[in-house]
């Protein structure tokens, strides 16, 4: 039941997994709907600060959340989540704040919005606030799903301005930088209309990623995609100095890294028209985004292997957030997919486990290593958008349990920051 495979566990096992739910949700609904004053993140060297103390975190993905705020029928789910991250004392969300063209389209064509929509981000935001959960805010996805740049490139082939009908023309076509900046323009100044705040102006949202994993494999040198992060990158601080800015790369190392033969994950990896180290190192840029997925990126299916990978990959990049980009690293999506021949929930749990250890050590030496965000969060009846690395947190105790005890382990060791001290003293108290 509890493990989500069928398996019926003894009355005692269950009885045990029935308290473990209740400990974990019986009495932890205190404080969270109360007025949650949040302060911006800032940056300091490697490190981020949240009211003048470093801040290493545990978050998560849910990047459905606007769409699925859209509808009364499914906005209830929202706060549910959020709820629940913030009972596991898990403190940062990402999530999309773009759905171009497609159902529910925030953007329906280039500079015409719907309404109803901003309404949902506004209520994601809001809720998210009550709860004391900061937003790291996507603008536009490299990947089809919810429009992407395939969408701005159709939009401008059909208004007859485009330059090429090849999605990576997203990156270099006059035009279709003209639209994305006026998308950007658009929700950067937008004035949330249940809290009277513009978005620029606030503290929930921890920061802006440019865009899901770009890729820009028409120019492998790289040059292409540079030049669009420093002038989207410039663009947004010049409307908004308060939040920091991400690119939101995969953290592939590129052709000119000698990094690209020792930690790529494989030869193509170089050949896609990023660069790590190049693309984070711009000064606009305040801290360095990357991703986590062995089993996509490499035909090697040993378990092991990809663990050792895993750690691999970690150290490197905190390695360069340290020495070479003096900013803090994020690694802002991590799973293990299901659809591995040997694939087991226990075999996920230990792959969690080998993220979270290194985040954890990472805080406990001052490191660039910052905090993760495992992909991806879902709640009850959400299988039609599930893919291959989601879970419900509270379904199985021991994946929850790894979780909040990531939680604790950060919150002692730079002390509950003060929209958690109350439940997160319950918490860990409970965890010792």
């Amino acid at each position: 039941m509890f493990g989500g495979n069928g398996v019926f566990y003894p009355i005692v096992g269950f009885a045990s997994c029935v308290a473990f739910i209740y400990l974990s949700f019986g009495d932890l609904w205190i404080n969270i709907h109360s007025d949650v004053k949040l302060s911006f993140v800032e940056r300091n060297g490697t490190q981020f600060i949240v009211d003048g103390r470093p801040f290493y975190f545990n978050g998560w993905n849910s990047y459905w959340m606007m769409d699925h705020a859209v509808d009364d029928s499914s906005k209830h789910k929202i706060r549910t989540m959020l709820q629940t991250g913030a009972k596991m004392g898990l403190t940062v969300c990402r999530t999309w704040a773009f759905n171009d063209g497609d159902y529910n389209a925030l953007q329906i064509s280039p500079g015409r919005f719907d309404e109803r929509v901003f309404r949902a981000l506004d209520h994601v935001i809001a809720e998210s606030r009550r709860n004391g959960i900061r937003l790291i805010l996507c603008l536009v996805n490299n990947l089809q799903a919810y429009g992407g740049k395939t969408q701005y490139v159709k939009w401008a082939w059909e208004e007859g301005v485009g330059l090429s009908s090849s999605n990576d023309s997203f990156f270099y076509d006059p035009s279709i930088r003209h639209y994305f900046k006026n998308y950007v323009k658009t929700v950067l100044t937008r004035k949330n209309t249940l809290t009277g705040v513009e978005y620029r102006d606030d503290p929930t949202i921890f920061a802006w990623e440019l865009i899901n994993e770009p890729r820009c494999i028409t120019d492998k040198s790289g040059d292409t995609l540079q030049d669009w992060i420093e002038e989207m990158s410039t663009f947004v601080k010049s409307i908004d100095r308060n939040h920091l800015l991400t690119v939101g790369l995969e953290g592939f190392y590129g052709p000119k890294s000698p990094k690209r033969l020792t930690v790529n994950p494989e030869f193509w990896a170089s050949d896609i028209g990023t660069d790590f180290i190049r693309n984070s190192k711009i000064s606009t840029v305040d801290f360095a985004s990357v991703h986590i997925y062995p089993d996509h990126w490499t035909h090697n299916p040993d378990f092991e292997y990809k663990l050792k990978f895993v750690s691999k990959w970690m150290l490197s990049h905190i390695e360069d957030g340290d020495k070479e980009l003096k900013k803090p690293v994020m690694f802002t999506e991590f799973g293990l997919s299901t659809e591995n021949k040997d694939f087991t929930p226990a075999q996920r749990e230990k792959f969690y486990k080998v993220i979270l250890d290194i985040i954890y050590k990472s805080a406990i030496r001052n490191k660039s290593g910052a905090g993760s965000l495992v992909w991806q969060f879902l709640v009850e009846g959400m299988e039609e958008i599930n893919d291959d690395f989601g879970i419900v947190p509270w379904k199985r105790a021991s994946t929850y349990q790894l979780f909040t005890e990531q939680s604790c382990r950060l919150a002692r060791i730079q002390g509950a920051l003060p929209t958690q001290m109350d439940y997160l003293r319950k918490l860990c108290t409970r965890r010792r």
